[in-house]
């Protein structure tokens, strides 16, 4: 299936900003395929492209004081299934390892592991390692948690997301890993485009985030905030958690004026004669709330 995902973004800066922007899907896609892409902004500045940890794209560029709009798209050919489950899938001894999967089991700016760690082993150290201890910890953390943008914080870690019982996806996300990581399960998390493909739409769509969990050599996805097998899984980055993958850094203040979001099902010919369906206007981007700006 094609898939077909973008995102427009309104800033205002009130002075010159050097921006990093990681918006840019991910290089390696184990289920996809990029067809095109186009990223861009209102003022024609030049973006720099960038390398930065685990593979993660990245787009500089300075702006000038004023208003900025950030733009992209991108077209991926995914297989039209759900995401692959191994319930056979094993835990590994940390001694097992591969040394690039440790770092997954460290404590990180929002996953506090010594925090969690005798609640983690109270509550699931009893259950059957592996892929079932993994799947255990999403049902919790899917019941426990109450999804709601109303939620939204950019400092909540999952210590505090486990005390508060709500959240939004990145809050799920970064408390399943961290009681993976007290259990000696690498876990990393994960950014990226899920459109409603195969389930009701829910409006207003936005990034996504879950997580991949490393059991029995290789990494596989859960995703406590669905708690399901979902279809068009598209990654932009992956990191320790929520700071190594910021949507946009800025090294200067900047105000969140519009956030738009679309990803969605793209016919395999065009609708017409003029080219495959556009998104709706720029006018139709939805409003940032009153002082939000971008979580890092």
């Amino acid at each position: 299936m094609l898939i077909r995902c973008g995102y427009s973004i309104g800033l205002h800066l009130d002075q010159p900003v050097t921006l990093l922007q990681m918006l840019a899907v991910h290089p390696f896609q184990p289920d996809g395929r990029l067809l095109w892409e186009r990223h861009g902004n209102s003022r024609g500045l030049l973006m720099a492209e960038l390398r930065a940890e685990a593979g993660n794209r990245c787009h500089r560029l300075v702006a000038p004081a004023g208003p900025l709009t950030l733009t992209g798209e991108t077209m991926m050919r995914c297989p039209d299934t759900p995401d692959h489950r191994q319930p056979s899938a094993r835990e590994m001894p940390v001694a097992q390892l591969p040394p690039e999967t440790l770092v997954y089991l460290l404590a990180s700016r929002y996953c506090e592991t010594d925090k969690l760690g005798g609640f983690a082993w109270d509550m699931f150290g009893r259950v059957a390692p592996g892929w079932c201890r993994v799947q255990a910890i999403c049902d919790f953390v899917h019941r426990h948690v109450r999804f709601g943008y109303g939620h939204a914080s950019p400092t909540r870690t999952a210590s505090e997301t486990l005390n508060d019982g709500e959240g939004v996806c990145r809050d799920f996300a970064h408390l399943a890993i961290s009681l993976c990581r007290c259990l000696n399960i690498p876990a990393r998390y994960v950014n990226g485009h899920l459109g409603d493909i195969g389930v009701p739409v829910v409006e207003p769509m936005d990034f996504s985030a879950w997580m991949e969990v490393y059991l029995d050599g290789a990494w596989h996805v859960f995703d406590p905030r669905n708690n399901a097998a979902r279809i068009g899984r598209i990654i932009i980055a992956r990191g320790r958690d929520a700071a190594d993958v910021p949507l946009i850094h800025s090294f200067g203040p900047h105000r969140l004026q519009h956030f738009r979001v679309w990803t969605f099902e793209e016919p395999a010919t065009p609708r017409s004669g003029n080219g495959w369906h556009q998104p709706e206007p720029l006018a139709a981007a939805r409003p940032a709330p009153a002082g939000l700006t971008l979580p890092g």
